[in-house]
């Protein structure tokens, strides 16, 4: 049974569960003592715990991780991209892993996905190519003065 406000499972005439609903669009509401045991475990992980093992990587202040969590609304959602972004550390290293992360962030994409597919191409191993273009400056361009 349902309404607005919360959700009752019943099992032979019993209420076993009451959950009060969250009508945000794609927010989570997961409680820890719902979660199986071999579940449970992601909830003991932090951001810090990250983060503390992206420094141990990159040690250069730059924390690819940092920018992950960020984009990731859910922590659980967080926890698989950031153990599997770092375990990639054991299997090609923290050299590849490093400039993989560099290159991501250069086209500014925070996920696993992304990291994979750098390393499966081998980019991680070419130059990324800053390129900085400047506009030159002439009478055609207008400033934010002509649209007020």
């Amino acid at each position: 049974m349902y309404n607005s406000v919360a959700v009752k499972v019943y099992y032979t005439y019993t209420m076993i569960a009451l959950h009060s609903r969250v009508r945000t669009k794609h927010h989570y509401t997961t409680q820890e003592n719902h979660l199986a045991p071999q579940h449970r475990y992601i909830s003991a992980w932090t951001p810090e715990n990250f983060i503390q093992q992206d420094e141990e990587i990159h040690g250069d202040g730059d924390h690819y991780i940092s920018k992950v969590l960020e984009h990731k609304g859910h922590p659980g959602q967080a926890h698989k991209s950031c153990s599997g972004i770092l375990n990639f550390a054991r299997r090609v290293g923290t050299v590849r892993l490093r400039n993989a992360c560099l290159w991501a962030g250069n086209i500014g994409q925070y996920n696993y996905r992304i990291i994979e597919e750098i390393l499966r191409k081998q980019l991680d191993q070419l130059s990324p190519e800053e390129q900085t273009i400047e506009i030159p400056e002439h009478g055609n361009i207008r400033g934010k003065e002509y649209y007020q």
